[in-house]
């Protein structure tokens, strides 16, 4: 199977050759739980999130994400940040791709469905917050899910 391997700051990692436009969102249910998937191609969790399409927004991309890969339709809400570091890199190993990270994290609430797993996702979850600082994430996900929780006066510009 197929897989991901992010890399930060290593030395070993291979030198980027795309970049890609990528939305992630952040969901909310009527209780504060988080919405999170355990992803397929690296069995780490994260919260929803993939690649803009041609003819679409940013928004629309995290909705579309969001619901494709979770079957839970959301409402877009705020903004955690732009994550963009170069040292940060995705090596899909099917293809030999390498991205540097570009992603727009945003905030989102949910309107309907029902946690659905997809190719994408192993498994999909409402998490508490004290679950989700648990969980094994990669490093760059992480970050992205620390900054929304620290609820910062301002998004993260980087």
């Amino acid at each position: 199977m197929a897989s991901r391997i992010d890399y930060f700051d290593d030395p070993r990692a291979p030198k980027a050759n795309s970049l890609v436009p990528s939305a992630n969102v952040v969901v909310l249910n009527e209780r504060d739980e988080i919405l999170m998937i355990r992803r397929s191609d690296n069995d780490n969790w994260a919260v929803p999130g993939g690649a803009m399409d041609l003819g679409e927004s940013l928004p629309d991309t995290a909705v579309r994400e969001c619901e494709e890969e979770t079957g839970i339709r959301c409402e877009i809400t705020g903004l955690v940040g732009i994550y963009t570091d170069p040292r940060h890199v995705i090596l899909y190993t099917s293809d030999g791709e390498c991205r540097q990270e570009f992603s727009v994290v945003f905030t989102a609430r949910a309107v309907s469905g029902t946690p659905t797993p997809s190719s994408e996702s192993r498994e999909v979850e409402w998490v508490s917050v004290e679950r989700a600082a648990g969980l094994q994430m990669d490093r760059s996900m992480r970050k992205r899910l620390d900054d929304y929780l620290a609820g910062l006066d301002a998004p993260h510009l980087g």
